[in-house]
């Protein structure tokens, strides 16, 4: 009997540590995006559980309604589970003492897509060239609207992303390094705010808290029945396509721009496919596309190499180690190249490379 009870309790013993050890190993990758009311989002986590399940890793991805607090309980849980590893997209600065308690468990962090300002407990970070993301855009309408020989003025608004994305303030600054001359030399007037830099105290009255359309769409039609009221509008520059057409739908409503022909020129970001059909008609004029596909494999790509000690080797990205400062400490950034899209090449770029279908235009 009593050796009996003695083997009970070994292998109960037994069984409490298989079945701590298959908690703890219950998740390898914990995924944290920001939210599902940008489309992009979406497919970021599930490219990034796709990639992360190919190379036999146990993944999990979530979603933070773009509320900070629950993106934080949703890592603590990623930490609860054992994950060795997270990919944080994050919302805002609010983010930093979860990345500090992951730290504290040896638990690797990389940033994917917005740097997590405000923090020293990570090293890593992956993102486009967000600058030149902006460059792009400010190209755009350079060329669209020929500043270089306009012989009349041109009128244009600003609108900027979420103040708590750092990555908005590259948009931003991007955008202005091609535009600020010829507002500099009167050939371009803004309308409205007018901040030259990200820096400046202006930039918090054209930028859009959380990314949201409905807040967008609300200051263009202010602007309409205010600033803009008695000038007719050549360009707006919006950060993203989210944003762009929202602000289309504003100005759809004005007698000044009610037909496709008498739409500004309006930029865009992330290639939507709702931006990508408005570019075909000829209401949004462009967007940039970031391949988020690459942008997934090349986050697994680091993680794996990571996990495994490697030294990362990222395939398609420069390595930038003194450009992304968190306030505390540079970050190792690695960083995507994103392509410009118009009526001209979005065929090309958008459905022959297999991002979408001819069925989903």
């Amino acid at each position: 009997m009593k050796k009996l009870l003695i083997l009970s309790i070994v292998l109960l013993l037994a069984a409490g540590t298989v079945f701590g050890q298959g908690q703890r190993a219950a998740l390898d990758i914990g995924l944290a995006m920001p939210e599902t009311h940008v489309e992009r989002w979406q497919r970021d986590g599930a490219d990034l559980l796709a990639f992360a399940e190919a190379k036999g890793y146990r993944a999990e991805v979530t979603y933070g309604d773009a509320d900070q607090g629950v993106q934080n309980r949703q890592i603590q849980d990623f930490i609860t589970k054992g994950a060795k590893l997270l990919i944080v997209g994050s919302i805002n600065e609010g983010v930093v003492p979860v990345v500090s308690d992951a730290q504290d468990d040896g638990v690797i962090v990389i940033a994917y897509d917005r740097l997590i300002t405000g923090s020293d407990a990570y090293d890593y970070y992956i993102t486009f060239d967000n600058f030149k993301v902006g460059q792009f855009q400010g190209t755009a309408i350079e060329e669209a609207l020929d500043l270089p020989n306009a012989d009349s003025k041109k009128y244009i608004t600003l609108f900027a992303g979420s103040p708590t994305d750092n990555n908005a303030n590259f948009f931003f600054d991007g955008a202005m390094s091609v535009l600020r001359p010829y507002v500099e030399s009167g050939v371009l007037e803004i309308v409205g705010p007018a901040p030259l830099v990200s820096s400046s105290p202006n930039f918090t009255r054209i930028a859009t808290e959380n990314w949201r359309a409905d807040l967008a769409k609300t200051r263009m039609e202010n602007l309409l029945n205010s600033d803009a009221q008695n000038v007719v509008l050549d360009a707006v520059l919006a950060p993203n396509d989210t944003l762009a057409r929202a602000i289309i739908e504003a100005l759809a409503t004005d007698a000044k721009y009610d037909t496709v022909d008498k739409l500004p020129v309006v930029t865009g970001q992330d290639g939507e496919l709702a931006s990508i059909q408005f570019i075909r008609d000829g209401r949004q004029y462009m967007t940039v596309f970031k391949d988020t596909r690459s942008l997934a494999e090349a986050a697994i790509d680091l993680a794996d190499a990571l996990m495994k000690g490697e030294a990362p080797t990222i395939s398609g990205a420069r390595l930038d180690t003194e450009t992304y400062d968190t306030g505390l400490k540079v970050i190792k950034s690695y960083l995507l190249e994103p392509v410009i899209v118009t009526r001209d090449n979005f065929q090309e770029v958008m459905i022959d490379s297999g991002y979408y279908s001819e069925a989903d235009l």
